[in-house]
């Protein structure tokens, strides 16, 4: 649990705002005492997002994926008219 003064919320607020969407609690304090008064949390988390995760299982990447037609490549080498 981390903690920050009022001024240190007022000036840092999207800093804070992103830890708290990392998962951390972010607790504001006011005066000398540094008395708790607020709690910044997320109201959902961010979640990490495994590379195609979304994808359908039967998903394949088709063989002629990199193939382009002679005259196309052609232009991509510099070669093209």
């Amino acid at each position: 649990m981390a903690q920050a003064t009022m001024f240190e919320a007022k000036t840092q607020l999207s800093n804070l705002v992103r830890r708290a969407q990392r998962g951390e609690k972010i607790v504001l304090t006011s005066g000398r005492g540094k008395v708790p008064v607020a709690e910044i949390v997320a109201i959902k988390p961010m979640t990490r997002r495994a590379f195609g995760q979304f994808l359908q299982p039967n998903f394949r990447i088709p063989d002629d994926f990199d193939e382009l037609p002679e005259t196309e490549l052609a232009w991509w080498l510099g070669k093209g008219e």
